[in-house]
């Protein structure tokens, strides 16, 4: 549902329900709300109306009975559409920023004063992802544990160790994996993560665009024959098999022979480097929230919580940790996401 599809009367019932219940936390009854409203309407026409919004999933009773809160959906659809956040005030802004500078520019103390300061400033639970180092790699390996399932071990320059389980492609043998690393020690060591992805997407681009003209002059010549279309997830056809035939004229045509083979290693040295890829973004994974509401996080589903959190970046836009707060799925939103947003920001700059 979009805020769009509730009348002016439904969007006014609806966020003095939420208004009270993040200020008070307690259910909200039609008697309350017609004393509440600038335009008084009768209880009995305020319940029309609340039945209306706890029948679009919007509003509940938490008791039989008893007043109606927003639900998760609900309150998800007053963040997204119908809060009016606030501004920090400029006092409030050099609080944070001298708060988070008052350190010896150790990362973890500088974190530290950050997620006690939001704490405080919030009244929620803090919490952080640190950086993860972007340092050029040393040394890189992928440790078979089970089917699915790899270790990878990084060292960067500065010996930094960092070891992380991650997610392979059933299937994919140890055999596979010690390959993978060879490669990478071999070629890619001595770039950052970002570098080494990028190198990789760029010799896939050449080494397709080499393929594709390939094969396109050895069925031109009627030497092979593309066989076992389908349709890609671009609208595009794609090709699953490339038939050889014409043995006799292979025979005579060495250029051919060449080219073929040139195809059967090309297709080989594009799959691998598509299942390398995988292990990079499986190894480099970090992904940051901006806000769960609610049953929308499975971690705190149980427990009526919500999470509001921002990633920080460094002078080059590249992600390096999270910092948030948790709080009751009644927290003051319109206060909280700029204090975030903010002290995110602030950190990004100082690392």
């Amino acid at each position: 549902m979009l805020i769009e599809d509730l009348n002016q009367r439904s969007r006014t019932i609806f966020r003095q329900i939420v208004d009270t219940y993040i200020l008070t936390g307690e259910p909200v009854g039609s008697r309350t709300l017609s004393q509440k409203l600038s335009n008084p309407l009768s209880p009995a026409s305020i319940r029309n109306v609340m039945a209306d919004l706890e029948d679009s999933g919007l509003i509940f009773s938490p008791h039989i009975s008893s007043g109606r809160i927003p639900t998760d959906i609900g309150l998800r659809l007053f963040v997204d559409g119908m809060l009016e956040m606030g501004n920090l005030s400029s006092e409030e802004r050099t609080n944070i920023r001298v708060q988070c500078q008052e350190s010896d520019q150790n990362v973890e103390d500088i974190l530290t004063r950050a997620t006690t300061m939001l704490s405080g400033l919030s009244q929620c639970a803090s919490l952080v992802i640190a950086p993860k180092s972007d340092l050029p790699l040393k040394h890189m390996e992928f440790v078979y544990l089970s089917p699915g399932q790899a270790l990878v071990v990084m060292v960067s320059e500065g010996d930094d160790v960092e070891n992380r389980i991650i997610k392979i492609p059933i299937g994919l043998t140890p055999s596979a994996l010690t390959q993978a690393g060879n490669y990478l020690n071999t070629r890619l060591v001595g770039r950052t993560f970002i570098e080494a992805k990028r190198q990789i997407e760029q010799e896939l681009k050449n080494q397709q665009a080499e393929l594709d003209s390939l094969t396109r002059s050895v069925v031109e010549q009627g030497l092979a024959v593309w066989a076992g279309k389908q349709s890609s997830s671009t609208g595009s056809t794609a090709h699953d098999n490339l038939i050889i035939r014409g043995q006799a004229k292979l025979l005579d045509n060495m250029d051919a022979i060449n080219d073929l083979e040139r195809i059967r290693r090309l297709f080989s040295d594009l799959e691998n480097k598509k299942d390398l890829i995988g292990l990079l973004e499986s190894a480099r994974e970090a992904d940051g929230v901006r806000i769960f509401i609610g049953s929308e996080n499975n971690l705190f589903s149980l427990s009526d919580s919500s999470v509001i959190a921002s990633p920080y970046m460094n002078g080059n836009n590249n992600f390096l940790g999270v910092i948030g707060v948790i709080g009751p799925t009644r927290l003051d939103y319109a206060r909280i996401i700029p204090l975030v947003d903010y002290t995110a920001k602030v950190i990004g700059k100082i690392l």
